[in-house]
């Protein structure tokens, strides 16, 4: 069975309300899911699979609770590490979905490769984000099978 790590940047729920349709919709495929709501590198370094979804906060911010995480993410070595990213923002703003933008690069940056591409929700276009992440992780269940 696949596990896959499950990285939530939020700051009032809304991307914690993603990950919770997207780690149930997983399992439902045999990918084992194990959520981070307070991601250090230390514990996300056994798993090889990342899925993250984050919200944006303030001006293109990444959410307080991985600020950590994208600290240590600057000087970490990731070569072995596959990612997933799914970012919610509002498109009124400059600065939309930046906060999966920055950990895209950082990512990127530390060595990890991208197995899909990644997907910014816009909460103005849609009326429930889980709904479109849903139709996107379709892409990685197939590769992660």
């Amino acid at each position: 069975m696949t596990q896959l790590a499950v990285i939530v940047g939020t700051t009032m729920g809304g991307a914690e309300a993603v990950a919770d349709e997207l780690a149930e919709k997983l399992a439902q495929h045999q990918i084992q899911c194990h959520q981070f709501l307070d991601p250090t590198l230390e514990q996300l370094t056994n798993f090889s699979h990342w899925l993250v979804v984050t919200s944006t906060h303030g001006a293109g911010d990444l959410p307080d609770n991985l600020l950590p995480l994208a600290n240590s993410l600057e000087s970490a070595q990731l070569s072995g590490t596959q990612f997933a990213i799914c970012g919610i923002g509002d498109s009124s703003y400059d600065t939309f979905c930046g906060a999966a933008r920055t950990l895209n690069r950082l990512l990127q940056q530390a060595g990890a490769h991208a197995l899909v591409n990644k997907i910014e929700i816009d909460v103005q276009a849609v009326d429930l984000p889980e709904d479109r992440a849903l139709e996107w992780i379709d892409e990685l269940i197939t590769i992660l099978n």
